[in-house]
């Protein structure tokens, strides 16, 4: 049939666009990363176990909370939980933001990617505050991985841990440890957006309910992209294209929350699955997931800044030495949702001086 060449050709040719189109079924994706070993997973199944059958049921709950303290003078406290791949550049800001707060009102965990030859700082908090770790890539399910890791961890170690609040190497703080957990704990008027139910206060001085801070958003362009990036069918039926969300990978969680994340098995097994093209599910997995059993318990906005103006490859603006400036901090607070964004990111590692110069009389100076 095929014997003379120009219609051979002529035939290949016809059969391309098939290919291409069939491809995505017949082959198997491209993967944007290495893959989660089943060592790995196994793990981090067992220590998810661990933490949540020893979580309170209670845990949005700030007065059963304080009964699970061991402390004296019991307290809630904020867990500092922070991603890195890289040394802790700023780590001496971050000493000056805790310096003088006593630790029955604070936890910090670290996980660093331990194929890197990430410094681990012999004095100031970060001692010590290193948690097993696994290899992380930008833009794959290991960040998922890397950040349930951090709560389960951090779920385990203090029961008062009551927020739950993910960072990177290159964020910062934008106010005072005090102004931090006042706005989380105490005040009735932080959340613009908290309805006047959740802002009443209990005897113990803090609010009865509160929400998680993180950003869920359901109308961003790239959506539809993202969404069938695993193919078209492969989050159904555990997740329509209606239920898909997107936002930040940095927020601060309630310890409720925190359990769903770390229970979570259904969703999980979606959001691990390769991509044929980048799909950032570490953008994508905890909105869709708080979003599908917690929407009202979610404010919906992140806490920490983030400049998205001349964006590279995915990347943030980053902040260089010459911009640090008390105008810059005063700008980067503003927030129509809350009274002010509590951290910012991304900052270079070279802008630690001139932070440091600004942190006593702007930074922390309430």
């Amino acid at each position: 049939m095929y014997s003379n060449p120009f219609v051979l050709t002529f035939a290949l040719l016809l059969s391309l666009p098939i290919v291409f189109l069939l491809a995505p079924r017949v082959l198997p994706p491209r993967r944007s990363s290495v893959p989660i070993s089943l060592d790995d997973e196994l793990d981090d199944l067992s220590l998810f176990n661990r933490a949540a059958s020893q979580s309170s049921s209670n845990a949005n709950n700030p007065s059963k909370v304080f009964h699970l303290s061991s402390s004296k003078n019991p307290k809630l406290k904020l867990a500092f939980l922070f991603l890195t791949n890289s040394d802790l550049h700023f780590a001496p800001l971050w000493d000056r933001f805790f310096d003088g707060t006593s630790t029955n009102l604070y936890n910090i965990y670290v996980h660093a990617d331990p194929t890197v030859n990430v410094t681990r700082p012999t004095s100031g908090v970060f001692r010590g505050r290193f948690i097993a770790a696994r290899r992380t890539h930008r833009a794959s399910p290991t960040l998922i991985s890397a950040t349930r890791r951090l709560l389960a961890t951090a779920l385990l170690d203090d029961p008062a841990n009551a927020y739950f609040v993910v960072l990177s190497q290159y964020c910062i703080p934008l106010h005072s440890f005090r102004y931090v957990y006042r706005s989380l704990f105490v005040s009735s008027t932080f959340d613009l957006t908290s309805p006047e139910s959740d802002s009443a206060l209990s005897r113990l001085g803090v609010r009865e309910r509160y929400r998680s801070f993180i950003e869920i958003i359901s109308n961003e362009p790239r959506l539809w992209k993202r969404y069938i990036a695993r193919g078209r069918f492969a989050m159904t039926p555990e997740v329509s294209f209606e239920q898909f969300r997107v936002g930040s990978q940095f927020f601060a969680l309630t310890r409720r929350h925190a359990l769903v994340v770390i229970k979570d098995r259904a969703l999980w097994r979606k959001f691990k699955l390769p991509c044929y093209n980048e799909c950032y599910p570490e953008e994508h997995y905890f909105p869709t997931l708080l979003s599908m059993v917690d929407p009202d318990g979610c404010t919906k906005y992140t806490l920490t800044r983030v400049n998205w103006t001349g964006t590279v490859n995915g990347h943030p603006y980053t902040y260089r030495p010459a911009e640090v400036s008390k105008e810059l901090i005063y700008r980067l607070r503003e927030s129509n949702q809350s009274d002010s964004y509590l951290f910012a990111r991304k900052f270079a590692s070279d802008s630690l001086q001139p932070l440091i110069r600004l942190a006593k009389s702007v930074i922390f100076k309430d």
